[in-house]
């Protein structure tokens, strides 16, 4: 944003009063952030720093112990540099000591051999400076304007990432709270080296602040979310000004008289434009989580809009009931059952944030279209069995993959009885079992590439690889499991005495159903207590406060992983939990000798600072590790 010395020296009112650098070459490119005249020594308490001095020396001290003091001043205060008018105080030179000061401190300074009207100079560079303030104020006013167009056009993550690279030119990533990446544009660069261990790389980013600037990473990050919920972090590479040669000299014990042995740069931040740009860019997904957009809009069909309606409250259970009533669905005073039925391939669409897009197609989707025919047919067949297994009821998609059903039943106990006679049905007029085949996901991978191809550069990370190293599936496939009885999973609620309860019936049904997709069984309906803990958190899985609750209690611990990979603990500290807190027997599961092994959990008691003899202590961090395994792999 601001010119540097060595460009102030190129103009040409400088270079017409025969510029010559005597000291301080190191640092030619410090920014000039204001031109400043004085003819008196103790100028520097009015100084802010960044300002060049000009001077025709008249007023400076005339003994070698002040010159040094007052190049030491300006050198404290940050001035980028000082230039001497040579004639009316100084004739043939400025004084070796005063060379020398401004040497030792890295502070330009130049000597102008023949007369110079200062007000030229500091027009110069002070139009230098408008003009690019000017710039940054245009840069911000189109960082505005192209933010305010995707929240009003309802843009997702992917084309918002895309949007902020190309604007900033640097390499964008979003990634939630555990550290996943959700949506990232490399900006021209290596998609596979940005994202190679990403979640170890992304620990050890620490920002002191909601917006900062990590210079020892070189990532500027700000937090996403809204309401206080926030939900991840917008990162942008940026990795400053290179080899920055303006440092600051570092002296021995005898003060400024002694050596210099080294130089310390200075602190290094980013543009004003892209803080303002990461800032508006998260603002932008921030809100567009808010937003929950209906594609179909009024073309959606009447079973549609009453089973939306029961969803989101948008109707009143009466007016719903008359509707439906008017449809040949009678639903009062009636058992009400919420069923969801969906392909076990799928990624759930999920209720809350946005959903992690995939930057490859699923191998068996067929092209753009595959999903919405065969939500279509499966829509189809659903209504169809439902009419050959002589049921009523609503019926109609709930989201992108699953199809919704309200069943409508005589009494409480028709409900096993009817559902069985309904998945029989289905999976008779459905024989096409797995919709397609697995994903990409292998045993060394970090990244899961799957799902849909909206938008390039999305992905939604995960895999079989956890932070101990170990490949581990505590029973479950790291794929889809594929049981012989078919592609279709059928999950039903709880069964609700009144149409008020319904929408509680829904939605345990479509968690389930997202719950269940990892469980290998071939039960005809899932129900609620088939999913148990680790299928309930596998449904909290993209909750915030579950993966807040993972970061208070195993944040330590992954970073200390991330800093240290030849001794993973987190691997330790599952072993310890798995085998019930028996030290010999997690020793050997762990293939450690047992005193390493104690040395390990004293290692972990220090890094987490908790008690593993406390049975409330063991059971939150195992609830933790399993909720980290439901993150990881979804």
């Amino acid at each position: 944003m601001f010119p540097t010395v060595r460009e102030v020296l190129a103009l040409d009112p400088v270079r017409h009063g025969a510029p010559r650098l005597v000291a301080g070459e190191a640092g030619l490119d410090r920014p000039v952030r204001w031109v400043h005249v004085t003819e008196v020594p103790d100028i520097a308490p009015l100084l802010g720093g960044g300002e060049l001095v000009l001077t025709t020396g008249i007023g400076l001290p005339a003994d070698d112990a002040g010159l040094r003091v007052f190049i030491g001043e300006l050198a404290d205060v940050g001035v980028s540099g000082l230039v001497v008018e040579l004639g009316r105080r100084y004739v043939s030179g400025v004084p070796r000591v005063m060379a020398a000061a401004a040497e030792r401190r890295g502070l330009p300074l130049v000597e102008l051999r023949r007369a110079t009207p200062f007000v030229r100079i500091t027009e110069a560079v002070h139009a230098l400076i408008v003009d690019a303030q000017l710039t940054e104020l245009r840069a911000t006013e189109e960082i505005h304007q192209r933010f305010t167009e995707l929240s009003v056009e309802g843009a997702g993550p992917g084309e918002v990432v895309r949007q902020a690279a190309e604007l900033s030119g640097c390499p964008v990533v979003l990634e939630n709270l555990s550290r996943q990446v959700l949506a990232y544009d490399p900006a021209g660069e290596s998609a596979e080296l940005l994202l190679d261990c990403w979640e170890q790389h992304s620990r050890r980013i620490r920002p002191a602040g909601r917006t900062a600037y990590d210079g020892d990473n070189g990532w500027l990050v700000t937090t996403v979310g809204a309401r206080g919920q926030d939900w991840g972090r917008l990162l942008l590479r940026w990795p400053g000004g290179g080899d920055l040669s303006a440092g600051r000299r570092v002296f021995g014990p005898d003060g400024e008289g002694g050596a210099p042995v080294g130089v310390v740069a200075p602190p290094v931040v980013p543009p004003t434009r892209l803080t303002i740009l990461v800032e508006r860019a998260a603002s932008t997904l921030a809100l567009g989580r808010l937003i929950r957009r209906d594609a179909e809009g009024l073309e959606r069909q009447i079973h549609r809009t009453l089973l939306t309606a029961l969803l989101d409250h948008s109707l009143p259970v009466d007016e719903v009931a008359l509707r439906a009533r008017a449809l040949g669905v009678v639903l009062d005073r009636r058992h009400l059952v919420g069923v969801v039925i969906r392909h076990r391939g799928d990624e759930p669409a999920g209720e809350g944030g946005p959903a992690p897009e995939a930057a490859h197609p699923d191998p068996g989707a067929g092209g753009p279209q595959a999903g919405p025919v065969r939500l279509r047919d499966l829509t189809e067949a659903v209504g169809q069995a439902l009419r050959e297994a002589k049921l009523t009821g609503l019926t109609s998609p709930v989201d992108d993959q699953a199809v919704g059903v309200l069943l409508a039943l005589p009494e409480p106990a028709a409900e096993e009885r009817s559902l069985a006679a309904f998945a029989t049905t289905l999976r008779r007029l459905r024989p096409d079992a797995p919709a397609g085949p697995d994903g990409p996901t292998r045993p060394d991978s970090h990244l899961r590439l799957g799902g849909s191809a909206r938008s390039e550069g999305q992905v939604r990370p995960g895999g079989p690889v956890h932070g101990d190293g170990a490949a581990r599936s505590n029973g479950r496939t790291n794929g889809v499991a594929r049981p012989a009885g078919g592609g279709l999973l059928i999950a039903a609620g709880s069964g609700v005495p009144g149409l008020r309860e319904a929408r509680r019936s829904l939605i345990e049904a479509r968690q389930i159903a997202d719950a269940a997709r990892r469980d290998r069984r071939d039960l005809p309906v899932f129900r609620l207590p088939h999913v148990g803990l680790a299928g309930l958190l596998h449904l909290l899985r993209d909750e915030p406060r579950l993966q807040t609750f993972v970061e208070r209690e195993l944040g330590a611990l992954l970073t200390h992983d991330a800093q240290h990979p030849r001794e993973q603990l987190l691997g330790t500290l599952r072993a310890y939990l798995e085998q019930g807190r028996n030290k010999s027997a997690a020793a050997g599961a762990a293939h450690l000798s047992r005193p390493a092994f104690y040395e390990r959990l004293a290692r972990i008691r220090r890094v987490l600072d908790v008690d593993l003899d406390s049975v409330e202590a063991c059971l939150s961090l195992h609830v933790a590790l399993l909720a980290l395994d439901a993150i990881r792999t979804s």
